[in-house]
């Protein structure tokens, strides 16, 4: 696996969101949102936790009117109650500022606030209430993460820099003005906060939007003009593929060139699809990069012609849903587990060089093979696996490489 060192990161400020440090070279955060209706304080409690336990390192909750407001301090309660530390964000639109005048104790027991400065108020009220949500930042001691979006920009700005383009001598395409109002926007928000005595580190900056190329210009305009900690996400991924494949597209690049310190996936998620699954594909693409590590992975080839049998594959998808189902018990069992590899192979083309490459490699037997199973133990092989309970002999070899690997550091369960 790649070192993470080999991407040099850009420099910005560290922020503590509760215990969690982002920027300033710390780890890459990985976060994500509920979709709970905030206000019901059991499903929330319990997707926040279902959430924390897939990896999630900060969690954001909406708060969008008195009841939901009302609602976080009873959250907080009963996730400490839990053992489930994670730092809960509050995303505030529209009226933030009254909800925190209203229902002090609801930002107070939240470890962040995020606002959006194209949605705190319009014309006259927008700088007020603004100062508002900043000014209550400073007093109880809260980061804030100033977002951006491109669908809810402020429309005076973007209507003022459209007709500043249109006067130009070389006017440039609205969607390039557009793009220049997003950083515009961030920009100047996070500079009216530190006038109104918010510290610099104590600000996040994000400019979302779901193009993979409007997205990625953006933020390496941010990452060459100030050095707040950025948060990355592709908004509106979308659903399935389409959204797994266009945040990695996006991500990846930006992640490569050293900018971004936490990152989101917003993925719109089946009916029968977990809303874990956005955690699990921002872990993995920070693993796949080698920039951290959260889980170990498994290696398996796609199959072909010499492998008809659809074992190996029913074999690779078991051992890494069990793998990471072991994760929120090892992370504290074994450290450095984590970094395993294991190779789940399918005939004997590629099968024995992969899996004497990975920590367990296991080699079965393709179309018209000798119908055994090698297993490879960092390098070596150890045993032959064969008939009818390949898989139960083979996960428990691994069990117990873990054990004698990673079992000497133990932190506690």
């Amino acid at each position: 696996m790649t070192s993470h060192k080999s991407i040099i990161r850009r420099p910005s400020r560290q922020v503590r969101v509760g215990h969690v440090a982002v920027g300033g070279g710390a780890p890459v955060v990985v976060q994500s949102m509920t979709n709970t209706d905030t206000a019901d304080v059991t499903a929330t409690v319990q997707q926040v936790y279902e959430l924390w336990q897939a990896g999630s390192e900060l969690v954001r909750i909406t708060v969008n009117n008195v009841d939901a407001a009302r609602a976080v301090p009873a959250i907080r309660e009963r996730l400490d109650a839990m053992g489930c530390n994670v730092p809960l964000i509050g995303d505030f639109h529209f009226n933030g500022h009254k909800l925190l005048a209203a229902v002090p104790e609801c930002g107070q027991a939240l470890a962040k606030l995020r606002i959006n400065p194209g949605n705190v108020g319009r014309g006259a009220k927008r700088d007020e209430q603004f100062a508002q949500l900043i000014e209550f930042a400073i007093r109880h001691d809260k980061p804030v993460r100033i977002g951006v979006n491109w669908g809810s920009l402020d429309p005076e700005l973007l209507a003022r820099m459209m007709d500043e383009n249109a006067r130009a001598a070389h006017p440039i395409e609205a969607d390039a003005v557009m793009r220049h109002a997003v950083v515009a926007s961030t920009l100047e928000s996070a500079a009216r906060a530190e006038e109104l005595g918010l510290p610099g580190d104590r600000i996040i900056l994000s400019c979302k939007l779901s193009g993979v190329q409007d997205l990625i210009w953006v933020y390496r305009q941010l990452a060459a003009r100030c050095d707040y900690a950025l948060h990355l996400g592709l908004t509106e991924a979308g659903m399935g593929s389409k959204g797994i494949v266009a945040s990695t597209a996006a991500l990846a690049v930006l992640l490569q060139e050293g900018i971004g310190d936490t990152i989101r996936v917003s993925l719109t998620p089946r009916p029968d699809e977990p809303r874990t699954l956005e955690v699990q594909v921002a872990q993995e693409i920070l693993q796949v990069m080698g920039i951290r590590a959260f889980t170990p992975l498994v290696t398996a080839c796609p199959g072909c012609g010499r492998t008809t049998s659809t074992y190996f594959q029913a074999l690779a998808h078991r051992i890494q849903t069990w793998l990471r189902g072991q994760m929120p018990e090892w992370r504290g069992r074994y450290p450095g587990v984590e970094e395993m590899t294991v190779a789940v192979m399918g005939c004997v083309v590629n099968g024995p060089g992969e899996s004497r490459h990975a920590n367990v490699g296991i080699s079965l037997p393709g179309t018209g093979e000798t119908p055994v199973a090698p297993v490879y133990v960092d390098g070596e092989k150890t045993v032959t696996l064969k008939g009818e309970r390949i898989a139960e002999e083979f996960q428990a070899i691994v069990q117990a490489y873990v054990e004698r690997k990673y079992g000497g550091h133990s932190t506690g369960g």
